[in-house]
């Protein structure tokens, strides 16, 4: 087109006399996210465990609320939706969730309680925490997958990065069945997460069941009050395959995750098949006991700070999984070190999930 086309073209353009046709925009996946390790009641947190879509000069913020409650503010991401998850980082049987999360002027602001297992007291310990949020299409290999849901008798808010929506079924008191079109695979691939998202009393989730298929995934999510009775409660949900837990993707280039689904083999071992047990620098990721209840995970060529771990329970059984102390990295290697999973107060053998990440 001549100079003086484009010229013409552009006042007509202007009069309104011709339209152009514009292709919407593509958002990033996630639009925007964050994570912290809360080693700290109040102040700013492990600044060697956080890292998130704000500008650099800002840091990851925690004040204390009620008892057992730590208000964790994230900076300048502020946006619609999205999910939340933690972990517990306590050697003892203390379950932390999410009350809730909300834009407040420019940040995100998560309220996350603990509590003891059994009596519910609330308790303030350690723990991570992640937030992110997504929209528009995924890019990366076509044999990744994303997905997420928070759910709270309904779904509030959801992703899916192959297009169609996500169904949450009710199949008695505390006990939901998710389904992830479009996201199935041939074998078992992936790793899942659920956290208890409930501002109204203490609360625990775990995955169940989980039935991969080249429709769809599908698993079983269980929820208890702090005891091991059922109960209703949110939730949210992530399913990550071939992307980190916040659905990013190159950057980062080193994150890892595994389903130690064997949790008597003494290891170590490498949890099978290859799609459960993801590296992306290609390593062969291994899991052993180191005492009754006591699993360390190595995650080999991926570790570097600045870092993130999220750890879910699996199985139907009491049982439930956090992170005994924090991990760490050497050459290159993380090292969880350990997850910790309990029955009742009590430590035992459980399988879980298990995702690990950093920004390099």
């Amino acid at each position: 087109m001549s100079r003086l086309s484009r010229v013409l073209l552009g006042v007509l353009v202007a009069l309104g006399l011709v339209q152009v046709a514009v292709a919407p925009a593509q958002a990033a996946v996630p639009n925007r996210w964050g994570y912290a390790y809360v080693n700290v009641p109040a102040g700013i947190p492990s600044l060697a465990h956080q890292a998130g879509s704000w500008p650099a000069a800002f840091n990851v913020s925690v004040t204390p609320g009620v008892p057992g409650e730590t208000v964790v503010r994230f900076p300048q991401i502020a946006g619609p939706g999205g999910v939340v998850h933690v972990t517990t980082v306590y050697d003892g049987p203390v379950i932390c969730q999410v009350a809730k999360w909300m834009p407040i002027g420019t940040d995100l602001i998560a309220v996350v309680r603990c509590h003891q297992f059994g009596t519910g007291n609330p308790q303030t310990v350690p723990f991570t925490v992640t937030y992110s949020e997504s929209t528009g299409v995924m890019g990366g290999p076509a044999t990744a997958g994303f997905g997420y849901i928070h759910y709270n008798a309904g779904i509030i808010t959801q992703y899916n990065s192959a297009g169609p929506g996500n169904i949450v079924s009710v199949l008695g008191v505390g006990w939901y069945k998710v389904t992830l079109p479009g996201l199935g695979s041939a074998s078992a691939a992936g790793n899942l997460q659920v956290t208890a998202v409930n501002d109204l009393v203490p609360a625990r989730c775990k995955v169940v069941q989980w039935s991969p298929g080249s429709a769809a995934q599908q698993a079983e999510v269980r929820c208890f009050n702090a005891a091991n009775t059922p109960q209703n409660s949110g939730f949210s949900f992530t399913y990550q395959r071939e992307r980190n837990i916040n659905g990013r993707w190159v950057p980062p280039k080193a994150f890892a995750y595994t389903f130690d689904h064997t949790p008597a083999n003494p290891g170590p071992y490498a949890p099978a098949p290859a799609g459960v047990n993801y590296n992306s620098q290609g390593a062969v990721n291994t899991v052993q006991a180191s005492g009754t209840g006591l699993r360390m995970v190595t995650f080999p060529k991926v570790g570097y700070p600045i870092d993130h771990v999220q750890v879910t329970a699996f199985g139907n059984n009491p049982g439930y999984c956090n992170l005994q102390m924090a991990w760490f990295t050497s050459g290159g290697v993380a090292i969880v070190r350990n997850v910790v999973c309990w029955n009742s107060t009590t430590r035992a053998n459980n399988a879980s999930f298990v995702s690990y990440t950093s920004t390099a």
